[in-house]
């Protein structure tokens, strides 16, 4: 069974911050959830203004894709980053296969939201707090993981881009910043936000 070479320990401490922040989330809509169905005239925690709001995101058939609330995939899904992210603290070390997979699940992972942000935007005309703190964790995951697994051979590519997948690894500050703004800048020319404050 073939092993990476290097620890990545960076790496390791973002999937365990990023798969706590992801669980919080997660457990926080689906306590909403909860109290709706509970309470059909509860008002969410996290409804602030008619844009700013989990309600009507949860109780959408966005909200519920899979035939359940998405939070429970939350639940689930989060727990794998922070399992390998403690696991790779505790000096465990992953075969190429197992980097692949995960490469894989982060990608669904990663469409799944840009889906739910594109839905949010443009079909619902809402923001979720809670739904976007889940944006801020798993779009940078997505990233740090594929690039990863790029530079470390788990995804047979040339070694120039290998080569090159390592020095956009320096950059991710920067091509996590301009995917936020331009999120940002899309949900503005759509839902007018800034006409919310000023």
């Amino acid at each position: 069974m073939e092993k990476t070479h290097t620890r990545p320990t960076v790496l390791a401490l973002w999937l365990v911050i990023a798969g706590a922040v992801g669980l919080w989330a997660a457990f926080e809509l689906t306590l909403e959830k909860l109290a709706v169905l509970a309470d059909p005239d509860h008002m969410a925690a996290c409804d602030f203004s008619v844009v700013i709001q989990c309600g009507a995101n949860l109780s959408s058939e966005q909200g519920a894709v899979f035939g359940f609330p998405n939070p429970l995939i939350g639940l689930i899904g989060w727990m794998a980053p922070l399992v390998v992210g403690v696991a790779i603290l505790s000096g465990a070390r992953f075969a190429k296969w197992f980097w692949a997979l995960f490469a894989g699940g982060m990608t669904f992972a990663f469409g799944f939201v840009i889906w739910l942000i594109w839905q949010s935007i443009f079909i619902l005309g809402t923001l979720c707090p809670w739904c976007m703190v889940t944006w801020v964790v798993t779009i940078p995951s997505f990233f740090a993981v594929i690039l990863h697994t790029v530079r470390i051979g788990a995804i047979p590519l040339p070694r120039g881009v290998r080569t090159f997948a390592n020095t956009l690894m320096g950059w991710m500050p920067l091509i996590v910043t301009v995917a936020f703004v331009t999120i940002a800048v899309i949900a503005e020319l759509r839902l007018n936000l800034l006409d919310m404050f000023f």
